[in-house]
């Protein structure tokens, strides 16, 4: 279970690292129009690519920390970092899903809590 817990972590970390590459350099891509549904009269405002390179960076810490999580392993305290992190990303899921677009609690939350749920197996 422990593997399959360090895979689920991994997929998250994945895909916050791969929304902060959209967010922070691709934004102007056909895949972030079609991912965010940015309205046409907002796609070349300045102020909104800042934005999103400012809520990429966020994800990139989370990113981050799960895979520092990774590193460190299954000892106590690469657990808890990935516990951690991972709590991090479900709330955000949550948050997002009632703020913004119902589908992040799906695309962002759901392989959040299918990790969380392996870490709290295998304690």
């Amino acid at each position: 279970m422990k593997i399959f817990s360090a895979v689920l972590v991994g997929i998250v970390a994945l895909e916050h690292l791969f929304i902060m590459i959209l967010e922070m350099f691709f934004i102007h891509s056909k895949i972030a129009k079609r991912a965010f549904k940015l309205p046409k009269h907002l796609e070349g405002d300045r102020n909104v690519a800042v934005m999103f390179a400012n809520q990429g960076l966020y994800n990139g810490f989370l990113a981050a920390g799960l895979i520092w999580g990774l590193i460190l392993g299954s000892n106590s305290v690469g657990y808890m970092i990935q516990l951690f992190f991972v709590i991090c990303v479900v709330v955000a899921a949550i948050y997002g899903g009632f703020t913004s677009n119902k589908s992040i609690i799906i695309k962002q939350g759901l392989p959040a809590i299918l990790a969380l749920i392996t870490l709290w197996s295998v304690i």
